[in-house]
């Protein structure tokens, strides 16, 4: 699209977003808004017939129902931009469902990942940055730190491909070579490794189902090493609660999400400490939350009450 079609539906705002989205005549949408606010530009990508590619998890997270129906129903295609549903997604193309045992995610461990449990109760927001492979906003780092954000993808792997939390799992992948892992009902396993590097599922995203050459994800395996190991979850609760979330139901999903960015925000203002991020979340989605969402003003709905009560949860 032109430049000057551009300006001419240029605006402020999420409303004249989602306007833009839909006024505009391109045929794919690439989603990178971080948080809950890119619900709405998701849908209204799908809704006006236009392919998504998909780098916004929480909109899988909060209404992946919903999201996999406007993409049936306006046929277009959601492509995964997270690098690991990008591996998982180009993984499975040459696995048929019935053949597929699990999905492995691959988790850098975040800011934390040397460090013990006693020492997690004084890390500050500064240190929480500190990630040692990739550089990303706040948000997702002090995500990665707490393993939320591998939590949010575990919810957004079950939406996107129609999965039980049973065929889910996490492994800590410190160099960040392998980006996810498939194993085959024969127990044999297929990886996706490149070099930490964004740009190539941004473009196989873009140029889908083609693919060209993309140079700054070279990598040379010859002395390269490739460590593995289970997360710890007392370290990790984030990452359990999400499998919590998962197991009861669509509107926990939400509950995860909203707890999580709120009690981020919460972090980021030194009004709670690293390890009030899981105990919180795991009260909010101890609460009793109704599993019926047909409509994206139920989810929006839902959205705003958890916020409520989580800031309700910790005035407390």
């Amino acid at each position: 699209e032109s430049k000057s079609d551009f300006n001419n539906i240029s605006h402020y705002g999420l409303d004249s977003l989602c306007n833009q989205i839909e006024k505009s005549n391109a045929d794919i949408v690439l989603n990178g808004i971080a948080g809950s606010s890119g619900l709405l530009p998701s849908i209204s990508t799908l809704k006006s017939k236009k392919d998504l590619a998909l780098a916004n998890k929480e909109s899988m997270v909060m209404a992946g129902k919903l999201i996999n129906k406007l993409a049936i129903d306006n046929n277009v295609k959601i492509l995964p931009v997270d690098s690991e549903h990008s591996a998982i997604f180009h993984l499975l193309e040459n696995c048929r469902p019935e053949h597929l045992d699990e999905i492995i995610l691959t988790a850098s461990g975040g800011a934390f990942r040397d460090y013990t449990f006693e020492q997690l109760k004084t890390v500050t927001f500064k240190d929480a940055l500190q990630h040692p492979t990739w550089s990303m906003g706040d948000k997702i780092t002090i995500d990665s730190a707490s393993m939320a954000n591998k939590g949010l993808e575990v919810i957004e792997a079950a939406m996107l491909f129609n999965l039980p939390k049973e065929k889910i799992k996490v492994l800590i992948h410190p160099q960040s070579y392998v980006h996810s892992i498939i194993r085959k009902s024969d127990m044999s396993m297929y990886a996706q490794i490149s070099s930490p590097d964004m740009c190539l599922p941004i473009q196989n995203a873009l140029l889908y189902p083609e693919l060209e050459k993309v140079n700054s994800t070279f990598l040379d395996l010859a002395n390269k090493q490739l460590t593995f190991s289970k997360p710890d979850y007392s370290k990790y609760k984030m990452l359990e609660l999400a499998y919590k979330a998962l197991e009861k139901g669509e509107a926990y999903h939400i509950a995860y999400n909203a707890t999580n960015e709120v009690l981020v925000d919460l972090f980021i203002k030194d009004k709670i400490q690293f390890l009030d991020i899981p105990m919180y979340t795991e009260r909010v989605l101890d609460q009793k939350l109704i599993n019926k969402l047909e409509t994206i003003e139920d989810i929006l709905g839902l959205d705003s009450y958890i916020r409520d009560i989580t800031l309700k949860i910790v005035g407390n």
